[in-house]
């Protein structure tokens, strides 16, 4: 039996201002922009390429934490710094590429799967790039 996440609930202030960052600065296909009544509004979002999708909106049921409350969500890319530089160049403050060396990070890439790039959404969610490999 296969158990997928396929959804995870990201708490967010201003549901058009999240929209934009997530749909045209971070290039996330808008899925689906509902009201439900007049007090729920969801926003589905997927990262190019992935099985995953991020929700965001208002009213009872949505999303229940504060926003900037969720941190550690991850993108894995193949090419970390050609994915910082979209992120760049599409106005995102993206800190630099970093990877873990004696317990601490330290500045530019690292062996497989430690290369890293930090940022965070308009109300602090935090996020962070990783390069994989190019072997998998």
């Amino acid at each position: 039996m296969d158990w997928k996440l396929e959804l995870v609930p990201v708490p967010v202030a201003d549901v058009e201002r999240a929209k934009h960052f997530y749909g045209e600065q971070m290039g996330f296909a808008v899925d689906h922009d509902m009201c439900v009544g007049d007090a729920v509004r969801v926003v589905q979002l997927t990262p190019p390429g992935s099985g995953c999708s991020i929700v965001i909106g208002a009213g009872d049921g949505v999303t229940e934490g504060e926003p900037g409350s969720v941190q550690g969500l991850q993108l894995v890319v193949s090419d970390i710094a050609a994915a910082r530089a979209q992120l760049l160049e599409r106005g995102v403050a993206a800190g630099p590429v970093q990877h873990v060396e004696d317990g601490a990070m330290a500045d530019g890439p690292g062996g497989a799967w430690n290369s890293f790039v930090y940022f965070s959404d308009p109300d602090g969610n935090g996020w962070a790039l990783q390069e994989r490999p190019s072997d998998g």
